[in-house]
Order: structure tokens, then sequence, then C-alpha cells
């Protein structure tokens, strides 16, 4: 019984096919990026061989070289030392040898003298020379030299042994090097922008004197690699085996670690490197968006009274379109700082590529990414005496003339101290106050997959309000400030005791539901 093949089955065969043949393409160009790194890593390293074997011969040159210099200026000293004892006996010896000379030439004479008065018949001659030769012998010079000599002819004392110093120098070796350590992976914690690694020695050393810690950013897995332009970043003198860095901005998706070890006389080997993930939500103000009257950098927004003013001579010349929006424009210009309700400012084409400017009465900026999903946190400042701004999340489609917590797409906290002060939460027109006082730093938490807005105290973590509510689209961090400005700070993970209290008081605050029931 034959089968026929449809053309739907041998198309399903053709799709399994390419598919397979796509996923055996992916898995060859990681292999074979994987194969660069390494190729490149021993590149590296083969230059780093000659480079450091020249490095080290360049020092054993200079240590053997400072070795017989101090050997050279032994010699010269111990050789004068010998020199200088050979001179002082030599003057001594010679010294007592003129002496004993003199007087024995002196001896000699007072001997023949003596000789001669045995001769002598004239009794009163003879006992006259008698006298003289008894006062001559008594001061004889041969009768008062010491008969010994003064310096002797050994010179033992100046005699070396190096037998010791021998040995020690045909017992040199290269310095003992301490292995390389080891990290304690599953000990190594990430947490509260804080990373602490512990590592340990292969085999105990007690001569360890401290240790060398070297870290670095990077946006991918793995092994470091050579052409990866941010350099190590060094902590020295670490006494202990574990090191914890903190207050750390997480603006990459990973850190490297690697240790080394070190004892009194060299620096060991590096360990093998460890890879540990410090995701966290980076972002800033999207320029395209913010309103004309806002001076935005990439984490400060201001409010700039004179930023519109840069279009009058765009505007100019158009009567035909819009004249009354030139004179609502140059009212603006007039009156310095325009109040959030009374404010007008020109609507302005978006840049290319970007959303449209916020405008009219919306003093708003967004920020640059989207919240797709997981769980989020920033925080924000208020610069000082900053009159009225506003912080929250947004849909990217907010109209452009839309206020933060006016519309059903926005959620926030306000704060304002212009006129009468006050701080309350907002969404969908309606605001509910909040009766504890404005922090210096709000910190803001999303999860977006929970439905949970959350706004604290930055420092104390204290909850300021909560909104449950059910996303229906990814959400961007979006702001408001009048007269004054804002300070953003990313890059940080959600706080242990923020994600603590939202697993055991999901729910509880403040809500959305609660906001819409309140009268406007």
């Amino acid at each position: 019984m034959t089968h026929r093949i449809t053309k739907r089955q041998v198309k399903c065969v053709f799709v399994c096919v390419q598919e397979a043949l796509q996923r055996i393409i992916t898995t060859l160009a990681n292999k074979n990026e994987e194969l660069h790194n390494f190729i490149e890593t021993l590149n590296h390293l083969l230059a780093g061989v000659q480079v450091n074997s020249s490095r080290v011969v360049s020092d054993l040159e200079e240590e053997f070289d400072t070795l017989f210099s101090i050997l050279e200026e032994a010699k010269e000293s111990m050789t004068n030392t010998i020199k200088q004892e050979q001179a002082r006996k030599s003057h001594e010896l010679q010294n007592q040898m003129l002496q004993s000379t003199n007087a024995l030439e002196s001896s000699e004479e007072l001997l023949e003298f003596a000789t001669h008065a045995l001769d002598i018949k004239d009794q009163e001659a003879f006992t006259k020379a008698a006298k003289q030769i008894k006062d001559r012998v008594t001061m004889a010079p041969a009768f008062r030299l010491t008969m010994k000599p003064k310096a002797t002819d050994t010179m033992s004392h100046l005699m070396v042994d190096f037998s010791q110093e021998r040995q020690l120098l045909q017992g040199l070796r290269f310095l003992p090097v301490p292995r390389a350590p080891e990290f304690e992976v599953q000990d190594c914690l990430v947490v509260d922008n804080a990373v602490t690694v512990v590592w340990r020695m292969p085999a105990e050393d007690s001569k360890i004197d401290h240790h060398i810690l070297e870290y670095r950013k990077a946006n991918h897995e793995g092994l470091p690699r050579v052409q990866d332009e941010r350099c190590w970043e060094i902590v020295d003198n670490i006494k202990t085996t574990e090191y914890t860095l903190t207050g750390l901005k997480f603006d990459s998706k990973f850190m490297n670690f690697r240790v080394r070890a070190c004892n009194k006389a060299a620096a060991g080997d590096y360990s093998d490197p460890v890879t540990l993930e410090t995701k966290a939500f980076n972002f800033g103000f999207d320029p395209s968006s913010s309103h004309l009257n806002l001076k935005v950098e990439e984490n400060s927004v201001e409010w700039d009274p004179q930023g519109s003013k840069g279009l009058d001579s765009k505007v100019k010349g158009k009567e035909n379109k819009g004249s009354a929006h030139l004179t609502n424009l140059k009212n603006m210009t007039r009156s310095g700082t325009p109040s959030p309700k009374r404010g007008s400012t020109p609507r302005s084409p978006a840049p290319r590529g970007g959303r449209d400017r916020f405008t009219g009465e919306s003093y708003t900026v967004l920020g640059d990414t989207s919240i797709d999903s997981g769980q989020h946190y920033w925080e924000v400042e208020a610069l000082k005496d900053c009159k009225s701004y506003s912080m929250g999340v947004a849909y990217r489609n907010m109209g452009k003339f839309d206020q933060l917590g006016k519309t059903n797409s926005t959620w926030c906290i306000h704060v304002n101290n212009w006129l009468q002060s006050s701080f309350a939460a907002k969404h969908n027109n309606k605001a509910k106050s909040l009766e504890v006082a404005v922090p210096e730093r709000i910190g803001v938490y999303c999860d977006l997959d929970g439905g949970l807005l959350s706004f604290y105290n930055a420092d104390s973590k204290q909850l300021l309000h909560m909104f449950k509510t059910k996303f229906s689209q990814p959400v961007v961090p979006a702001f408001m400030v009048w007269c004054g400005g804002l300070s953003l700070m990313t890059g940080l993970q959600v706080p242990s005791a923020i994600r603590s209290f939202q697993k055991a008081e999901n729910g509880l605050g403040g809500s959305n539901s609660s906001l819409n029931n309140m009268p406007q």
C-alpha cells in the first residue's frame, strides 16, 4: 500500500529541517566566536610570555649584578683590611729593628771601650774608665729594649670561611610563589548593589601575607575577553579570604573577579576568573519626549523657563499659521516662570524617530527604556527648593498634553511645595493624600507581572504608597518637574528589604481601587 505525501507534509518536513539547520548554524556560530575569543586569549598569553620572560631575565641580571657588586665591595674592603694589618705589623717590626740595630751598635762600641779599659795600667785612669763604663752600661739602650717582637708574622685572624655563604649561593632558587586561590562560587553573594566574593587556598600556606582582588564589569558571561575595553580595578592588601564591594552601580549584566595570593616575597598566579550576574534596571531621561521647558541630561532634569525661547525665530513670519499660537508664546516668554496651571508652551514636532514632545501644561519627561516584565527599582531625589514634581510610570502612548496622575494610563506620587504643600498619590485624576513626611530620596518599585507600583523612603525603606493594578502593556518611568529639578539613580537592584516586604505584605497599602472611589 503506497502512501502519498502531501505538499503540506513536505513543507512541514522542510520547515523542521530548516529549523534544525538553523540551530546547528547558531551552535556553530557560537562555537566559532568562542574559538576566536580563545585564540585571542592564547595570542595575548603568548605575547605576555615573551614580555614577562624578558622582564624576569632583566630582573635576574640586575639581581646578580647587585650580588656581584656586593661581593666586589666586600672583597675590596677585606683586602684593604689585610693590607692595613700588613702595614701596621711591618711598621712595628721595622721600628723595633731600627731600635735594636742602634742599641747593638752602642753596645758593641761600649764593649770595645771596656775591653781597651782592661789594658790601662794607671790605677786612677782605670778607676775613672771603669766608672764611665758602669754609667754607660746603666744607660745603654740594649738594656732598656724589650726583646719581645711587637708583632707576629701570623695573619690567621684575617682568614675567611665562606663555606656557609657558598652553600647559600649554591642553594639560590627562584622565589617560592603561592598557588592560585580557588573561588567558592556557592558562597559568593550579589545583593543590595553589593558583591561578596569568597575564595580559599588549595593547600594550607602559612606564609601567605595578603591577597589582591581584581574585578571589572562585563556584558557577556564566561571568561574575560581580551578585547574587553574595561580595565581591571584592584583591591590590595586583603588579609582574609573574602571581600565585599559595596555601593556599586550595576550598569552591566555581569562582573568578572579574579584573585591572587601574596607572600612577603612574591605574588602568585591569578585564580580562574569567576563571573557573577549583576543585572539591574538602567535607563536615563528621554530627551525626545521632554517638554521644551525641561533641560534634560542623562540622569538629571531641570526646569528651564527659557527653554522655548529658541522657537521665537521659527514662529515669526508665519502669521497665516497660528497667530494666536504666536501670541501665546510671547505671553509665556514675557511672564518668566508660569505656574503649572497657567503656563503655555508652543507645540514642537518630535525629533525624527522619536515620539511627540510633551507640551502645554504637561511638564513631563519619560524614561528611555520600557519595562516589559519583571521587578525593577530606581530612586529619585529632588533638588533643593523644587516647587513641584511627580514620579511614577506611564504607558508609552501617553498623550503629549496628558499630565501624570490625571489619566488612567499614568500612576505617580506628586509633591507640591508651591503656595500650599501637599504629598499625594495620583491616578486617573484621583488623589490620595499621604500622611507621611516627604523623604529626601524616593525609591520606586515596579513589578509589571504582579501589577504593583510602590514608593518607598529610599533610606529607611518605609512604604509611602502602593498601587495595585493590572498593567495591560509595558510601562516607562515618567517624571514631572516645575521650578526645580530631579536627579535619577539607576543601576540598582531591588533592595532585599523591599523584596521581603513585597512578599510578606503583597496587597497592603494604598491601592488603585481606593483611588477610583475617591471624590474629585
